[in-house]
């Protein structure tokens, strides 16, 4: 297995720069496992493959106003911060992000960019406290840093970053001026802890969920923090060499108690997006007892953390279908659905959706993988 199994061309056209309006009016790729058939429809058409019982689980993550644009103090050059992840055990050091910066080789240690929020305030200043190694991932030469924020005074670092920062679109968005919600799902949650948003959710509005809930379908929610993978290809030619990236996530009872039902009664548990199956494959412990007495369950995680990388040969536990929109090539992405599916199941879905014109990315289509 090479890296190079899971690349394709990828027309630059094609790339969707606005999303579906209305979100659900997006076309549907329906690929079927069993025998590689294809169907073409639209995502409101979604609940025609879907039976009373089944269960959706949705990641409900909120993305952060997480770019920042600013300028080096000193030299008044440009340079911008993408928020990764809090680092909640460097507290003693102040507010501490994992961040992604921008000229990246510019800006070492002792570094300051400032920003200047909104209103009368005064600017908010962000040391590069450290760069190079980061929970396992080399990143210095891609602009991978530890930034403490100092807002200034009087100024919480939340309204802080309200006022300076912006909803971080993908960078191959680059032609998008409309309303920032719309790179939110319908269903997020309030706190705001995500650097990207769990794309293949933003096809559903409220009407098409309380639709399917109408016909008996169920919904449930988990939680996982978007973090840098979402931006970082794999580089290495042998993509078991590439190491992935941490990210925190919640599966709670309900959803551990949804999931035991669902399959108990012989139905399908259908994730809405990577996401939401990284998370609910993460919550599966080999050692744990099931309800039947046999080895293995999906378990509850609370504030937990997750690497899991999923490729051809992997297991998959918890999840009987997913709903997902097309991906970057070379990603770890496409290795997943490769590995839900089959390599050649999936590039023959890619290729014919390339040939029909779908919307690709973020922004784009939707695949539902059955």
């Amino acid at each position: 297995m090479r890296t190079d199994d899971f690349d394709y061309d990828l027309p630059e056209e094609l790339i969707a720069q606005a999303p579906a309006d209305p979100r659900d009016s997006c076309r549907l790729l329906v690929l079927h496992r069993t025998d590689g058939a294809i169907d073409h429809r639209h995502f409101t058409d979604i609940g025609d493959y879907l039976e009373p019982g089944d269960l959706l689980v949705a990641n409900r993550t909120r993305v952060m106003p997480a770019r920042l644009v600013g300028h080096k103090a000193g030299t008044g050059g440009v340079a911008e911060t993408l928020l990764l992840k809090r680092r909640e055990d460097m507290d003693a050091l102040g507010h501490v992000w994992e961040c992604l910066v921008n000229p990246g080789k510019r800006l070492k240690p002792g570094a300051t960019i400032e920003y200047h929020p909104g209103g009368l305030h005064a600017p908010m200043s962000a040391p590069v406290v450290l760069t190079g190694t980061v929970e396992g991932y080399v990143d210095d030469s891609r602009g991978g840093r530890l930034v403490r924020f100092e807002p200034a005074e009087g100024l919480s670092l939340d309204d802080a970053m309200h006022e300076a920062g912006r909803v971080p679109l993908p960078p191959y968005i680059t032609d998008y001026h409309g309303d920032p919600e719309k790179y939110q799902t319908v269903y997020a949650m309030h706190d705001e802890h995500s650097a990207a948003a769990p794309t293949a959710g933003l096809h559903f509005t409220p009407e098409l969920i309380d639709r399917l809930r109408e016909r008996g379908i169920d919904w449930a929610t988990v939680e996982l923090e978007v973090g840098i993978d979402t931006f970082r290809l794999v580089e290495e030619d042998d993509p078991t060499q590439h190491v992935m990236h941490t990210e925190r996530y919640h599966v709670g009872p309900d959803v551990v108690d949804a999931v035991h039902a669902t399959h108990a009664a012989g139905h399908r548990v259908v994730a809405v997006g990577t996401t939401s199956v990284r998370s609910l494959e993460s919550a599966w412990d080999a050692d744990a007892t099931a309800a039947d007495g046999t080895k293995g369950d999906i378990v509850v995680r609370r504030d937990a953390t997750t690497n899991l990388y999923l490729m051809p040969g992997s297991e998959f536990h918890v999840i009987d279908a997913m709903i997902t929109n097309f991906h970057v090539p070379r990603s770890t992405l496409m290795m997943l659905v490769s590995a839900f599916a089959t390599r050649e199941q999936i590039m023959d879905a890619y290729h014919e959706a390339i040939d029909r014109r779908y919307r690709m990315l973020s922004f784009g289509d939707a695949m539902l993988i059955e």
